[in-house]
């Protein structure tokens, strides 16, 4: 016989029922709590960005130069005759028109007491044909002589007054070669060593170069510049070797000396060749410099370095920022909601590790300079510190 259930019984094995279900859903549920992983939250790169700068940009050009001297003179015999003597130290500073050599004078002594001999007698011939020709004017008057006697005293006269004149210019000539014997500076600067020895014979038949003299307080600089580097100036309205007072910089030149220190002085272009030569493609500028502790030495060799433009207000980036392909350069920015724009722009001359913008970008933008391999346009980033091991993937 079956046994009925009563309704108790029926009650409490619902309840069990219903108390086993509800264990099972909460073990289940712990369960899935507890094997469960959250879906992983994709991090944003980390980039490093800089502003754009505006800045004034200075554009050097660097040349090969060589320093000359200012003014470089030959001393030498304009007479000839034996040197006598020697009035200078060899390598010091001399003045203008200080003596500096004498040569033999006995043969230009006689040659003017020769010619003022001459013209004194010349002067008495003179004065004695002038007295003639007062005596037979008044005759000529009177008829007491004839145009023949006056024409002969007028010759007469005419005649030693230009022998006079000849004798003049004899003793000037004669004391001009005189005065050439005292052989003076006429500069002043530093004079090298004698080239002749005393007792030698200098002059027309000789060795006429005694010394030379350099004047170096202020030197001039040498140096080659492109056809290329004129164009690009020319299309800035810049001309080398011509002052331009709108400018508030002009083209100066710094050097540097053997020791790779820098000269303390600057100079200023103050010429350029009006033609290029067609050997090499350059053309020759020249720049002065002061030199009054005599440390640059004519003939040397010395790196030039010259200022040819200044961009005024210029948008500069670093050059690392850079992505160069076919299609040109362009830069990641970092917009204000933190997303990459891909920005083509236009370069300009680079200075330093920095490059110049022409266009396409404005000063104060965020500019992506590290980890920009890792962005793509429209791609969410934020700044931090990039690790090495970051940087070496890149």
């Amino acid at each position: 016989m079956k046994r009925f259930l009563s309704a108790k019984d029926l009650k409490v094995k619902r309840k069990q029922t219903i108390y086993a279900v509800i264990g099972v859903i909460v073990i289940i549920a712990v369960y899935l709590i507890l094997t469960h992983k959250p879906k992983p939250v994709p991090e944003l790169p980390i980039v490093h960005a800089t502003p754009a700068l505006r800045q004034d940009v200075e554009i050097y050009g660097e040349y090969v130069g060589r320093v000359r001297a200012q003014q470089f003179v030959e001393v030498r015999a304009r007479v000839e005759g034996f040197l006598e003597q020697m009035l200078f130290e060899e390598g010091t500073q001399v003045k203008r028109n200080q003596v500096l050599f004498i040569i033999n004078q006995d043969q230009y002594l006689a040659k003017v007491d020769k010619a003022r001999a001459q013209l004194k007698k010349d002067e008495a011939t003179a004065r004695k044909a002038e007295r003639d020709l007062n005596r037979i004017r008044p005759l000529y008057e009177q008829n007491a002589a004839s145009q023949l006697d006056l024409d002969n005293a007028t010759a007469a006269y005419e005649t030693a007054v230009a022998s006079v004149g000849m004798s003049q210019a004899d003793l000037d000539q004669a004391e001009q070669e005189l005065g050439y014997t005292v052989v003076r500076s006429p500069i002043s600067g530093q004079i090298s060593e004698r080239h002749v020895d005393l007792g030698t014979l200098v002059g027309t038949s000789g060795k006429s170069l005694l010394a030379t003299i350099v004047k170096s307080d202020t030197v001039l600089i040498d140096f080659s510049m492109t056809a290329l580097d004129y164009l690009k100036s020319k299309e800035r309205n810049i001309i080398i070797g011509q002052k331009d007072s709108t400018r508030s910089w002009q083209p100066t030149v710094t050097i540097t000396l053997p020791d790779n220190s820098v000269y303390p002085y600057k100079g200023l272009v103050d010429f350029a060749e009006p033609q290029v030569d067609p050997k090499t493609g350059t053309f020759s500028v020249r720049a002065e410099m002061n030199n009054p502790e005599h440390v640059l030495l004519p003939g040397q060799f010395t790196k030039v370095k010259l200022l040819l433009d200044v961009r005024e207000n210029a948008t500069v980036v670093p050059q690392k920022a850079l992505i160069i392909e076919k299609g040109g350069a362009y830069i990641f920015v970092m917009r204000r909601d933190s997303t990459a724009e891909k920005r083509f722009i236009e370069l300009g001359p680079e200075i330093g590790n920095n490059v110049v913008v022409e266009r396409g970008l404005t000063p104060g933008e965020m500019i992506v300079d590290e980890g920009y391999h890792k962005l793509a346009p429209g791609v969410k980033m934020r700044i931090g510190e990039i690790v090495e091991n970051e940087k070496t993937d890149e």
